[in-house]
């Protein structure tokens, strides 16, 4: 288990796929509040992660957070987006800035802004990521109350400048001796790797300071 953090049962499980998403609000004196779980990505980690903290762990509300890709040409990146009717939290999510939006739950990074194009066009959703899907579903089964909450780390118009899905292992972990190979025979691509790095930074501090204005 990935988990960062433990709470006795009626708290907040807070649910990120990778700890860059989390670094910062961990931070804050809110996390500490919270159970922190670090559950990898994708739908398989995910569940597998969810079910074993829920063996031990009974939350009083469940929340899916980290990075998403844009969807929508109107979102910039840095944008705090959310999905649920837990009325404690959504009245607090408008009133920080983040915005009611629809996700899409893809089975691999969306790299390009022409595949981001594509999703937005038959989805209709605003954002794409991989893990509240099967997160908000396990929440729907035990009737505990859910609300994703994303940032947007790339917009609709922004490339990736790797195709991160050719880098992973098959459980869906960066693959480091393979990208670091990567980067050396590219080495031109190391500049906005650093960009990417900076943009996804300041999203997270979104994120944070969204998270810690929340009655956690």
């Amino acid at each position: 288990m990935n988990g960062l953090a433990t709470t006795a049962t009626g708290g907040v499980l807070i649910c990120f796929a990778v700890k860059e998403e989390a670094i910062p609000f961990l931070r804050t004196a809110a996390s500490q509040r919270a159970t922190i779980l670090i559950t990898g990505m994708g739908e398989e980690n995910a569940e597998r992660e969810l079910r074993t903290i829920l063996k031990t762990v009974r939350p009083r509300l469940i929340l899916t957070c980290g990075f998403a890709g844009g969807l929508n040409p109107n979102l910039p990146t840095g944008a705090v987006l959310f999905s649920g009717d837990e009325s404690n939290f959504t009245h607090q999510l408008v009133a920080c800035g983040a915005a009611p939006a629809t996700f899409f739950c893809a089975k691999r990074v969306a790299i390009t802004s022409k595949e981001k194009s594509e999703i937005h066009s038959i989805r209709k959703a605003d954002a794409v990521e991989m893990e509240s899907a099967v997160i908000q579903r396990i929440a729907n089964e035990l009737t505990i109350p859910c609300v994703t909450i994303r940032v947007i780390s790339d917009a609709a118009h922004e490339d990736l400048p790797l195709d991160f899905n050719s880098l992973m292992t098959d459980e869906f972990k960066i693959d480091f001796p393979k990208l670091i190979l990567h980067i050396l025979l590219h080495p031109w691509k190391i500049p906005a790797l650093l960009a990417l790095q900076k943009k996804t930074q300041a999203a997270a501090e979104n994120l944070s300071r969204t998270l810690d204005s929340l009655p956690i």
